[in-house]
């Protein structure tokens, strides 16, 4: 049987038997990636009573049913679980915790946005890191108050990434 590249959907060979059962096949898998979305972030033994339609990332060391299936997305349909292989660059909500996990370098990566800008109502709000500033220093007044200030603002702009340390 012969499966689609990237996901391994199954794929229907010319007079082939029993088409509809492949064709559903690919139907199920597709159910549960078209907006993915699952319960829990990866999780190692599988639950006790899913629900049809409910989805899972399997964790590293599965348990049960779910064993050989680690990082895969698992389906509970109404023939039991169906496991999907995650491919690079992937992308399901978790239900749970309302981040977005995404499939990256061999592993999940939850919460994490990548972009080069964040724009609201047009506007640009956040843009690539600006370089470094330094700390107030020098001058002929010195306002010990005004520098513990600034030096907090920096200090926060830099936990956040924004300006380079």
């Amino acid at each position: 049987m012969d499966s689609t590249d990237r996901l391994g959907l199954p794929m229907i060979s010319p007079g082939q038997a029993q088409k509809e059962l492949f064709h559903n096949e690919a139907l199920q898998l597709l159910d549960a990636l078209v907006a993915g979305a699952v319960e829990e972030p990866a999780t190692d033994p599988p639950p006790v009573s899913p629900a049809i339609g409910e989805c899972y990332i399997v964790g590293d060391a599965p348990s049960g049913v779910w064993s050989g299936h680690a990082q895969a997305i698992a389906s509970f349909s109404s023939g039991g679980w169906r496991f999907i292989n995650p491919v690079e660059g992937i992308a399901v909500y978790v239900r749970s915790t309302q981040l977005t996990a995404v499939y990256n370098a061999g592993a999940w990566d939850y919460g994490t946005v990548r972009g080069a800008l964040l724009s609201i109502d047009g506007t640009q709000v956040v843009g690539s890191q600006a370089a470094a500033i330094e700390s107030p220093a020098g001058g002929s007044t010195v306002d010990s108050e005004a520098r513990v200030a600034i030096s907090g603002i920096l200090a926060v702009l830099r936990q956040h990434g924004l300006i380079a340390t």
